[in-house]
């Protein structure tokens, strides 16, 4: 394989791995962000507080796409990169012509990766606003810390 070639493939190799990590950072957020609305919650004894993860989950569910998204238009022009001859190669970056089918942000948002972390969340949450409403949680909470 020649040079201008392999360099290519090097650096659009790096981008996606910039977007992996983006989506495994996200999702790191995400459970931070919730554990840490649920202490506030709980300390503050107001369930308002979890209601912003009603807010919260989606903007997080549609980033964490986005950058799957993203991820699979340069895995596509690898995928391009890679059978072209070395004449060929111009070092585009350009992912603009890789809308299709499996790189959609609705297949993005639905993706084995994504989707059931954020559904789980989703139940969490909702678990814990009927619980907090019912005050069991905090019994629960109270008598663990005691």
């Amino acid at each position: 394989m020649h040079e201008n070639k392999l360099k290519h493939l090097e650096f659009i190799q790096n981008t996606i791995i910039r977007m992996s990590t983006n989506s495994f950072i996200i999702k790191g957020w995400i459970i931070t962000l919730l554990s840490a609305i649920f202490v506030l919650a709980e300390k503050e004894s107001n369930q308002n507080y979890i209601c912003l993860m009603f807010i919260i989950i989606p903007v997080f569910w549609y980033l964490n796409a986005y950058f799957l998204l993203l991820e699979r238009k340069f895995r596509s022009l690898y995928n391009d990169v890679r059978v072209k001859s070395e004449n060929q190669i111009d070092f585009s970056m350009d992912i603009t012509s890789y809308n299709g089918a499996k790189n959609s942000i609705r297949k993005c948002l639905w993706a084995s990766s994504i989707w059931p972390i954020y559904i789980f969340l989703f139940v969490i949450t909702v678990i814990v606003k009927l619980e907090f409403s019912s005050n069991k949680i905090t019994n629960l909470l109270t008598s663990l810390f005691q």
